[in-house]
């Protein structure tokens, strides 16, 4: 069955340069992150002006097409119908991907981010359950801890399949790897008596529990448990072992005796080597991050505050959430990034204030969803679709979350559970151990010193934007004094002929999808404007793309928002790929039903290539047949 985003999908497909220049595809909560061979090949600002795309970003080697909530769906679109490797996975383009740092943890973190999100709020909701008198050893608690603590507990497991497929190592054997490091048997020797330590008396404290051949095992207190660095890390290194197997192992016995011998290698190695590395690694990140923050708590928070947006939008905040995770793992809390948790409600207050003052609709029906949203933790609708394009309303928002995370450094607030987002965040700052509040209390204070603020200025500041008028779309004069050959295209419905500009949707009016002209049919039927071949046939049946044998390339766009019809009163009479004649019938559509639907069926014929034309000549008729010259391509 067709979705309602096949049309977006093959758009976006398209525009980032088509399948083969896709090396790989994830996505997080609002956006698709594709890594391309060549960004140049992308089309930009097309996408831009795509309905139900925000906006396009490009940092960090990263090609983000900004979606909004519904971006799991949109993706799991693009998967099928791209042929793409799935959740993080690597489209076989013959090219090396190459990764930085951030690549490497979105990719692996990226995907797990929901459920992270989940677990986290079930997480938080029972600190505050238990704190209000819920029994930890009641059967309720127990089962729904369960659900809180068990992604967290066997985290490795997720991650070390996350990190093989960033790393193209066999997906199984990075969970198995991630399952050694919390087997119980394992566990539970941290529950005896060690027989050596190193680093006594420091951060760097580490216990010897076992010995495997008479050499000694270090392991971390409590084991790998939730632990981040350490899977990530081991399942690098057993991506390159694996691949030296491959290479001596031969294929008819490879199946079976490349997973067994690449975990008998990497497992003790984990163990011996790789983990006690990462841990101490771990815990020096610990240190200098709790260090570095205790010189100035004030300072550090209004750092974090003020600049977490901007860091969320280009990407980079992955760089420092495992920094969180892991002092989280390590000391039991974090206290570093907390600061970042007012930038939400800053900018949701920021929202509210322009949705109060408002008298744009467009806005209006914008901001509504995006304050709600922004209430549970996703900002990103309210980021890229109001306050940063009109740039006063992000700036204010910074400014607020600055001073209310200056106000959480100052209260030296503490966050103790990872992964909850927005108002079910609040539990996260309860002390478990000791039930204490004052980091929660610190945190609501800090958050309401960042929404009255931002709530304040906007109201203070907020004005709508004047009225543009209409674009106009230039056509180029030709000046040359040569003689240039022309292509005719017809006009392929019959109607009345308007100017591109009276078109109501802004991304084909202001031209950005390309040249031409728009008909108001008064027949509902769609014809061939020139010999050529199909190349985009939408399966909702609303819009064909077209390449005449001459090389221009026709888009034909019936109605505005007619996608949302999913295709009902459009009846196909052709089909993709398909070479079709001039004056052939491609579509038939009722435009009685399409227009009591409450959808215009005004028309746009565009060419979409054309940057390749020295000059686009519409018709000055006010009427066209089918087969009447409405397009001169010079």
């Amino acid at each position: 069955m067709a979705s309602k985003y096949d049309g977006l999908a093959r758009i976006i497909i398209q525009n980032v340069g088509g399948k083969s220049n896709v090396i790989s595809l994830t996505h997080c909560v609002t956006r698709l992150r594709f890594k391309l061979k060549d960004e140049s090949k992308a089309n930009t600002e097309v996408l831009k002006a795509t309905d139900g795309i925000v906006t396009v970003l490009q940092s960090g080697g990263q090609y983000q097409v900004v979606i909004g909530n519904h971006v799991p769906d949109v993706y799991a679109v693009v998967n099928q119908i791209g042929g793409f490797g799935g959740e993080g996975g690597a489209v076989d383009s013959g090219e090396k991907e190459k990764m930085t740092l951030i690549d490497i943890i979105s990719g692996i973190f990226s995907p797990l981010l929901g459920v992270l999100a989940a677990t986290g709020m079930v997480k938080g909701l029972l600190a505050l359950a238990s704190f209000c008198g819920m029994s930890e050893t009641s059967g309720t608690y127990i089962i729904l801890y369960s659900v809180a603590d068990g992604f967290f507990y066997f985290m490795p497991i997720f991650l070390g399949y996350m990190a093989a497929m960033k790393f193209g190592m066999n997906k199984f054997v990075g969970m198995a790897i991630g399952a050694a490091l919390v087997y119980p048997n394992i566990v539970d020797l941290t529950s005896l008596e060690p027989i050596g330590t190193i680093f006594a008396g420091t951060a760097f404290e580490t216990n010897i529990y076992t010995k495997f051949l008479g050499i000694p095992v270090l392991l971390p207190g409590g084991g790998y448990a939730s632990s981040v660095i350490p899977v990530i890390l081991s399942v690098f290194v057993g991506s390159k072992i694996e691949k030296l197997w491959k290479k001596i192992i031969p294929d008819v016995v490879k199946n079976f005796l490349v997973p067994m011998c690449t975990l008998l290698v990497i497992i003790p190695l984990t163990f011996l080597v790789v983990g006690p590395i990462a841990s101490l690694a771990a815990s020096a990140i610990g240190w200098v991050t709790s260090g570095a923050y205790s010189l100035s708590p004030i300072i550090a928070g209004l750092i974090v505050g003020g600049l977490w947006q901007v860091l969320v939008i280009f990407g980079l905040h992955w760089g420092l959430v495992p920094i969180m995770m892991n002092n989280i793992s390590v000391i039991g809390y974090d206290a570093v990034l907390s600061p970042y948790f007012t930038a939400t409600f800053a900018q949701t207050a920021v929202i509210v204030a322009i949705l109060i003052k408002t008298k744009d609709k467009n806005i209006r029906s914008l901001a509504v969803p995006a304050a709600i949203s922004g209430t549970f933790g996703v900002t990103e609708p309210a980021i890229y679709g109001i306050s940063l394009p009109k740039k006063k309303p992000f700036i204010i928002s910074c400014i607020a979350s600055a001073i209310g995370g200056a106000v959480i450094g100052a209260l030296n607030v503490k966050c103790y559970i990872f992964g909850a987002l927005g108002i079910f965040a609040f539990p996260s700052y309860i002390d478990k151990t000791t039930n204490d509040l004052s980091s929660m209390y610190g945190a609501v204070i800090g958050v309401v010193v960042a929404i009255v603020i931002a709530f304040v200025l906007t109201m203070i500041t907020y004005k709508d934007d004047e009225k543009k008028s209409e674009a106009k779309i230039e056509q180029k004069p030709n000046t040359s004094g040569k003689s240039m050959k022309k292509s005719m295209i017809a006009s392929p419905l019959k109607g009345i002929v308007k100017p591109l500009n009276e078109v109501e949707d802004e991304a084909f009016s202001s031209g950005a999808l390309g040249l031409g002209v728009a008909v108001e049919p008064t027949e509902g039927k769609l014809v061939a404007p020139a010999d050529g071949t199909i190349s985009a046939f939408f399966p909702t049946g609303h819009a064909i793309g077209m390449t005449t044998d001459d090389g221009a390339e026709i888009l034909m766009h019936v109605g505005m928002d007619t996608v949302k019809l999913e295709g009902k009163y459009f009846t196909p009479k052709a089909k993709q790929g398909d070479h079709v004649k001039k004056g052939q019938v491609l579509l038939e559509f009722d435009i009685q039903k399409i227009k009591k639907a409450g959808y215009s069926t005004v028309t746009p014929v565009l060419i979409t290539n054309s940057d390749q034309y020295t000059d686009i000549i519409p018709t000055d008729a006010k009427q066209a047949n089918q087969g009447d010259t409405i397009l001169t391509l010079l």
